[in-house]
């Protein structure tokens, strides 16, 4: 089964939006079509932007603090409902001992 969203090697949503209003080089033009022969998720934005035109605007990447993404693995990924991770999580941010 394939899943509908975006990976590691998809292009940013900013990248995307400057693809769709073409502002981005004739290289990165044809990588980010590459992408889209076979991405169905970054087509579906891509579409999107063409329907709802938004606003470029530049954002500032910066990377998740570490106890943030654990946080939020632990309750995405949890598919069989154990708690024991996402409990020692939030038990380790308050402090509380198990």
């Amino acid at each position: 089964m394939v899943t509908f969203c975006k990976t590691p090697t998809c292009p940013s949503s900013q990248e995307l939006l400057a693809f769709e209003n073409n502002r981005e080089s004739a290289k990165e033009r044809e990588e980010i079509e590459t992408h889209l022969a076979v991405c169905e998720f970054c087509t579906s934005e891509v579409e999107f932007y063409a329907h709802y035109p938004q606003a470029e605007e530049t954002v500032a990447k910066v990377e998740i603090p570490i106890p943030l993404y654990e946080l939020a693995e632990a309750l995405l990924g949890n598919k069989h409902k154990d708690f024991s991770t996402l409990n020692k999580l939030l038990c380790e941010s308050e402090g509380v001992k198990i």
